[in-house]
């Protein structure tokens, strides 16, 4: 079994290609990748980013389909048009459904995309997705709803179900995580742990989920059980969600 993530690298190991190749290992799936900018970031402080050439990033996806067979991954930070725009070419090119987390900032702070990314991402990658899975941020950011409360949420996820089936992350919506599957909602409540340890969480969490579709879970139970590995790396961890 065989995964590929297209995403940021974080030398600090937490988030990122590295967070999701760890997460594949943990599942028993070989993680590939496909490294879309260099990050100078740790999880309590972010310093920079450097763009990957788009020639080369395209160089590195070819490499690895002309190996190996691969039908499902995932998509993290994407930094511009151009590398969105490539990602949805060589993912629906090479039949390979996947999972889109739309990163737009780390969790240390620092903003990971540009500012125009938003309608090309809107446009082309999440509209083939089998699933997106932003945060309140950046739900805010791809519809234009402020979402103060469930209510909002909920809302929120039937805007996005119109492009795709979405997981709207509850952490900060008070544990409530909101799936939006073909126009039904269902609503399920995790307990906020008492942590810093958060760093990388969305990246484990969306490889997790493209881990066990993989592993031929259907989408629901997919995420349910994603949320059972996030939450058991998350009490364990201490550098990231799979730090040790």
């Amino acid at each position: 079994m065989i995964g590929i993530s297209i995403a940021g690298f974080d030398p600090s190991g937490g988030a990122g290609v590295l967070a999701d190749v760890k997460t594949f290992a943990s599942l028993c799936i070989h993680g590939t990748s496909v490294v879309t900018a260099l990050t100078a970031q740790n999880p309590k402080k972010f310093f920079s980013t450097q763009a990957v050439d788009i020639n080369y990033i395209e160089e590195q996806f070819d490499s690895i389909v002309d190996e190996y067979d691969i039908n499902y991954g995932k998509t993290g930070m994407l930094y511009s048009e151009k590398v969105v725009k490539l990602a949805h070419k060589k993912l629906t090119s090479n039949n390979i459904e996947y999972v889109v987390d739309p990163v737009m900032v780390a969790s240390s702070g620092g903003k990971l995309t540009q500012n125009n990314i938003m309608k090309t991402l809107k446009n082309s990658l999440i509209k083939d997705s089998i699933l997106i899975t932003p945060n309140v941020y950046e739900a805010e950011v791809l519809t234009g709803i402020d979402i103060n409360n469930l209510h909002d949420g909920i809302e929120a996820t039937y805007n996005l179900e119109k492009m795709c089936n979405t997981l709207l992350t509850g952490g900060h919506l008070n544990g409530y995580n909101l799936l939006n599957i073909d126009g039904k909602v269902t609503i399920f409540k995790e307990d906020l742990i008492a942590t810093d340890n958060i760093h990388g969480s969305g990246c484990s969490l969306s490889a997790a989920i493209t881990g066990y579709l993989i592993k031929g879970e259907e989408l629901e139970s997919a995420v349910i059980k994603a949320y059972s590995f996030v939450r058991t790396a998350i009490e364990n961890g201490r550098y990231g969600t799979l730090g040790i």
